[in-house]
């Protein structure tokens, strides 16, 4: 039984994660990709994870998605009215995925040191060893993945905002 269900939800993620990107209305691609994003929940339920996947529908499939939602509804999506951006504005942004991109590699890079700390013991899955190792060892990359989220939310207000002459 659970292989089946582990097949639909599979099947599931994999078709509503291509609707995303095939789909060309904005609003139905996140819709997809909330459908996504509970189909992976329920894979999270499948492995015993339900702290996990409660966290990922809260935070994923709530909030996040509502963002989503607000910012397409918010933005004018007409390329013909589309104000020019200038240079600045497109090496800041580029420079701050730059750095986001930098800060992820040097995480996956150090992730035979949280192997290490999954690996043992019983109390692998308990929110007090996830927030040791988070804000003990890995307290800069946290820090410096907070600022560069700052910066992109800035940046994101940056390209919504009408420019006035």
């Amino acid at each position: 039984m659970i292989h089946y269900l582990f097949y639909f939800l599979s099947f599931l993620a994999i078709f509503s994660a291509l609707m995303v990107v095939l789909v060309k209305n904005p609003v139905h691609s996140v819709l997809y990709l909330i459908v996504t994003l509970f189909s992976i929940a329920g894979h999270y339920v499948l492995l015993n994870a339900q702290f996990l996947a409660a966290v990922h529908v809260i935070v994923y499939a709530g909030a996040i998605m509502v963002l989503f939602l607000f910012v397409l509804m918010l933005l004018n999506l007409n390329v013909e009215t589309e104000s020019h951006k200038s240079s600045w504005l497109k090496f800041m942004a580029v420079l701050s995925g730059g750095l986001f991109l930098l800060v992820l590699t040097a995480s996956v890079k150090g992730s035979e040191k949280i192997h290490g700390v999954i690996s043992g013991g019983s109390e692998t899955g308990m929110i007090k060893t996830l927030g040791n190792t988070l804000f003990g060892e890995f307290m800069l990359p946290f820090e410096i993945s907070s600022l560069l989220f700052l910066i992109a939310m800035v940046g994101a207000v940056m390209l919504g905002k009408k420019e006035t002459q």
